[in-house]
């Protein structure tokens, strides 16, 4: 069986063919940092229309490059939710269409199931069950796993995720949109212990998160030390240390609880923030400790990608889900309502 995948959620349009048996037979990812920079974040209005450009040109090239027609395909998958709704209906009506005009079965997926499957993708995968930490700009989430739409909700943000906190704090040291890659390369030239940052409500139980705390806190030392006229580059690669340094061991000392509370060892983490260095490496020594592994995709499969729509596509198309002539874009679409298969 192969598939074609289609992932237009937010600023980046990505598409792919997967093959059951070969894997990924092409890909093509457009991000639009370029669209939005000027504006410190993502417009939705100009993403929608960037999307519209781009997924009919970028579905010939994944076409060509695979050297196949639609004809040799089975289905096409789309992001239906969550998302940016402008950007959503651009993939979604593409795609249904698409499907409709070749007779092919149209599978509408879940965003957020496409990262947790993204680590599929590889060729060590995680058994089930295990822990999932989803972690990107829009969701920070741990979720037990125990087969495909088989997903208990255990902990999520409150309020900023990881990767809003990153970008919003790389805003604050006058770092270039998209601040969060940046601020982690910072980082790497910043001393240890100059700065003590909170880890934000691990003093309680529980496994929900909450950055805009962390975010504030640091807007204040970064404030305080422009007051004292201390604000060099070394200062930035330090406040920006103390950040990062906040933000992975919080994410780790609750994931370490979760997979405790679980009585698992394996854990999944996937999502734009799971491609940062220092959080994989915490995460790696975690598990290991626990006679566990930690499994990630690729960088290139971390971030909103056509591949991860595709494999999570085939999986729902193989249990015989598949959408009629309507389609449905969904902004707000809780993980754990999906049907398991």
């Amino acid at each position: 069986m192969r598939i074609l995948g289609i992932e237009t959620s937010c600023d980046e349009t990505g598409i792919a063919i997967y093959d059951e048996e070969a894997g990924i037979l092409s890909h093509r990812l457009y991000s639009q940092i370029k669209v939005h920079a000027d504006y410190g974040g993502v417009v939705p209005e100009l993403a929608s229309r960037d999307h519209v450009r781009r997924t009919l040109p970028l579905i010939k090239e994944v076409f060509a490059e695979a050297g196949m027609t639609p004809k040799d395909i089975d289905g096409v998958a789309y992001t239906s939710g969550p998302g940016l709704i402008g950007a959503l209906f651009v993939g979604c009506s593409i795609g249904r269409s698409l499907a409709y005009g070749w007779n092919l079965p149209a599978v509408p997926v879940h965003h957020m199931e496409g990262h947790l499957l993204a680590p599929m993708l590889e060729d060590d995968v995680p058994e089930f069950p295990f822990v999932a930490l989803l972690v990107s700009g829009g969701h920070t989430q741990l979720v037990r796993v125990n087969g495909i739409g088989q997903y208990e909700m255990l902990g999520e943000s409150v309020d900023d995720a990881a990767g809003e906190a990153f970008d919003k704090t790389a805003k604050l040291l006058g770092l270039d949109y998209p601040g969060g890659p940046v601020l982690a390369k910072m980082a790497e030239r910043g001393n240890s212990g100059r700065y003590k940052f909170p880890r934000p409500m691990t003093d309680r139980p529980g496994l929900d998160f909450s950055f805009s705390g962390l975010k504030t806190f640091t807007a204040n030392t970064i404030r305080k030390e422009q007051a004292a006229g201390n604000f060099d580059q070394q200062t930035h690669a330090d406040i920006a240390f103390a950040f990062q340094e906040a933000v992975v061991d919080t994410l780790a000392i609750k994931c370490k609880r979760a997979l405790k509370q679980c009585q698992l060892n394996r854990l999944v983490i996937a999502g734009g923030v799971s491609a940062n260095t220092a959080l994989r490496e915490k995460l790696a020594h975690i598990t290991q400790k626990l006679g566990g592994k930690v499994y990630y995709p690729r960088p290139e499969f971390c971030t909103d990608n056509g591949a991860m729509i595709a494999y999570a596509g085939m999986q729902r198309l193989k249990a015989g889900v598949f959408a009629d002539l309507s389609f449905k874009a969904t902004p707000r679409w809780p993980l754990d309502t999906l049907p398991a298969i």
